[in-house]
Formats: C-alpha cells, sequence, structure tokens
C-alpha cells in the first residue's frame, strides 16, 4: 500500500509551532504527556529521514514594540503583565522534551502565522524545500494562519492532526475534519512515522 502522504525528506520540513512550557500548559489540558510523546517521535523521525526540522517561537523585544495597541489579540498581551510572562524565562522556552537539537533551526515570530515578518521563506527557498509538515499550538492561530500562507505559497502540506491543539475544541475539529482537507493531507503522527 503506498503511503499517504509520500516524502522527499531533502526537500521536506517539519515545523513544530509555539510549542512553549506557557502555551503547551494552557492549550493541552487533557494528554499532555501523550502530545509531547507525539510531538517527540515525529521530530525524532524527521531528524533521522533527514527531513529539516524548524522550530516557531513567539517572543518579543523588552517593551514589545512590536505590537500595536490596533491588534485585539496581541494587544491583549501588551497591555497585560500576567499575559508578558508567558512570553519570558523559561515559560517561554520551548517544551524540554521537544526542544531544538543540533542542526534545528529556530525561529522567532511576533504573529500568528509562521510566515508574517520572519525570515521562513527565505530558509525555506534557499533549502530547496517544497513540502510542510505542519504541527503546533493553537490549531486556529499558527497552524491555520501558516497553512493559509504556505498553501497560497504553492507547498505541499501535511497536517499532524494529534500534535495540534486549541481552547475549542469545536473549532479545533472543524478546521482538522473540514478546512485543513482541501488544502493539505491531514495524517496523526503515527501515519506520518510508519509512512515514511
Amino acid at each position: 500500500m503506498p503511503p499517504l502522504f509520500p516524502i522527499d525528506p531533502a526537500h521536506t520540513a517539519v515545523l513544530s509551532m509555539d510549542c512553549q512550557t506557557a502555551i503547551v500548559s494552557i492549550y493541552v489540558q487533557e494528554d499532555q504527556d501523550g502530545f509531547l510523546a507525539r510531538a517527540s517521535n515525529v521530530l525524532r523521525h524527521a531528524r533521522a529521514s533527514s527531513m529539516t526540522v524548524i522550530h516557531v517561537q513567539v517572543g518579543f523585544r523588552p517593551g514589545l514594540p512590536e505590537i500595536s495597541s490596533r491588534n485585539p489579540l496581541l494587544g491583549a498581551i501588551k497591555s497585560s503583565p500576567q499575559h508578558q510572562k508567558l512570553f519570558a524565562g523559561p515559560l517561554a522556552a520551548i517544551d524540554p522534551r521537544i526542544a531544538p537539537q543540533a542542526g534545528d533551526i529556530v525561529i522567532t515570530k511576533h504573529r500568528v502565522s509562521a510566515f508574517h515578518g520572519t525570515d521562513l521563506a527565505l530558509i525555506l527557498r534557499a533549502q530547496d524545500i517544497h513540502t510542510l509538515i505542519l504541527f503546533g499550538i493553537a490549531t486556529s492561530g499558527v497552524v491555520l494562519s501558516t497553512l493559509l500562507e504556505a498553501s497560497d505559497a504553492d507547498f505541499r502540506l501535511a497536517v499532524l492532526r494529534d500534535c495540534c491543539a486549541d481552547r475549542d475544541a469545536t473549532l479545533h475539529d472543524c478546521l482538522i475534519e473540514r478546512l485543513f482537507p482541501s488544502r493539505a493531507v491531514v495524517l496523526t503522527a503515527r501515519e506520518l512515522v510508519e509512512g515514511s
């Protein structure tokens, strides 16, 4: 039986997005260990298969000059010292169980999409990557925004359904089951690892 999503590792990148300690603890209320174990297994498989591994994280300079008060979503962070703590120190670090390793690429973003305002597109072009495997938190945030932008840029796309999480389970299910399949192949972590 042919794989659900054939992969050429030399031209494929796995994007682990916004899996920072605080974000994981807020968005993955149930089965946090299972979520991180699946994500870790995907990253281990990607490295062993010679795929490019890219970690995308949210980060801001002191004083958050990247955020406009006109932005309803990010403006809430700028106006709340409590929210700002989520993006500083140990809480802002990528969870140690899926932390970057030697050879991985780390991109810091200041908006929802992994592309907006970052050098992600430049890196993908330089590495001759045309296939992206996406996972992260939140399904309705970074995963959705990055998928739409990557789809418009003609990347081949897969989304790992059980390595995405959202506080709104109904919205997560709707995106995974109805929207994402129109632009990407939706797989489980196990299907990716066993099929490529």
